[in-house]
């Protein structure tokens, strides 16, 4: 999984070696935290890819890391299986319009960017152990009950 580090102003997304693989890319995506529009959490990072990989690496249904480019639009994917991931929107960053991340720890990042923070850059799963409160990111993702079916009335004998 990706490391996500955020500070008072700005968000660095740091890549694994193996991931630097993957996405093509040698240095940490970093992304000014002022140009952050919007945040979302999701169950299902696949339907939020859009356009090819370019550079990146695709595998169906397995992995999708890179950038993606689409009609003039550049998103960096970091996806790996059906995991729960974190959709963020920028507005004017001059690099990538949305990043996609898989990541454990999506609910801590959308409360840590609510969160008035100081200089020092802060990994987001220390947040989580500061706030001790968090839920995890899969609380809630239980299915609910199924009703029993109804049973069928017995024939009558026949005489």
């Amino acid at each position: 999984m990706v490391t996500l580090l955020l500070d008072a102003t700005r968000l660095e997304v740091v890549l694994s070696s193996f991931e630097r693989t993957l996405a093509r890319r040698s240095e940490p995506v970093r992304v000014e935290r002022s140009h952050i529009s919007k945040v979302q959490l999701t169950d299902d990072a696949w339907t939020w890819l859009r356009g090819v990989p370019n550079p990146g690496t695709r595998v169906r249904g397995t992995v999708a890391m890179g950038t993606w480019r689409s009609a003039g639009a550049a998103d960096f994917v970091v996806v790996r299986r059906r995991h729960a991931a974190v959709v963020i929107d920028l507005d004017g960053d001059p690099e990538f319009e949305r990043l996609v991340l898989t990541t454990r720890h999506g609910l801590a990042l959308v409360q840590a960017l609510h969160l008035e923070t100081d200089d020092a850059a802060t990994e987001v799963t220390e947040i989580v152990a500061a706030a001790g409160d968090a839920p995890p990111a899969s609380a809630g993702a239980t299915k609910p009950a199924r009703a029993p079916r109804p049973r069928r009335a017995p024939k009558p004998a026949t005489a």
